[in-house]
């Protein structure tokens, strides 16, 4: 392919993010390097509760924290995540994988994705050291006070302690 016909290739990585955490760092740092564009998409499910923060301070974390790497956007969306990319006109779906029951459950969403759109997943590994790091258990420790800088940026360190503080 030469540069005048190369079309530019953009992803979606979606999830809660509540909250935003090393791993998922890790994951859009390497898609960007892979696609240069990557939107960046906090999914909202009417079905669970509404989390820790808020949609909007979700997307005012990433923001801040994803400020550094040109070409990635971030976004609320409802739905599903495969409409979403479609909205968004998105070439691919990227998705975080820790261990092997993470592609157990991402093959068979990418699968269906795959035959409902058309639009692909690509799946990345996390880094070796990050596999152990989920939003749950950063939300666990922070409720009881434990030290998470290891496991989320400083701004979202900052903001765990003081929803906890206020809890």
């Amino acid at each position: 392919m030469n540069g005048s016909t190369a079309k530019a290739l953009r992803a979606m990585y979606p999830g809660s993010f509540d909250p935003l955490h090393l791993g998922h760092i890790d994951i859009i740092e390497q898609a960007h390097e892979l696609f240069g564009g990557v939107v960046v998409t906090v999914m909202h499910n009417h079905a669970k509760e509404s989390g820790l923060f808020s949609i909007a301070q979700r997307i005012e974390l990433a923001e801040q924290v994803l400020a550094h790497l040109d070409g990635v956007t971030v976004e609320a969306q409802t739905g599903l995540a495969v409409q979403a990319a479609a909205n968004l006109g998105v070439n691919f779906i990227v998705k975080g994988l820790r261990n092997s029951e993470d592609f157990e459950i991402e093959q068979q969403m990418a699968q269906n994705n795959h035959a409902v759109t058309g639009i692909r997943t690509v799946y990345l590994p996390c880094s070796p050291g990050l596999g152990y790091i989920s939003s749950r258990f950063v939300r666990e420790i922070a409720k009881y006070g434990e030290e998470i800088g290891h496991l989320v940026p400083a701004a979202v360190a900052t903001a765990l302690r003081t929803v906890s503080a206020d809890k």
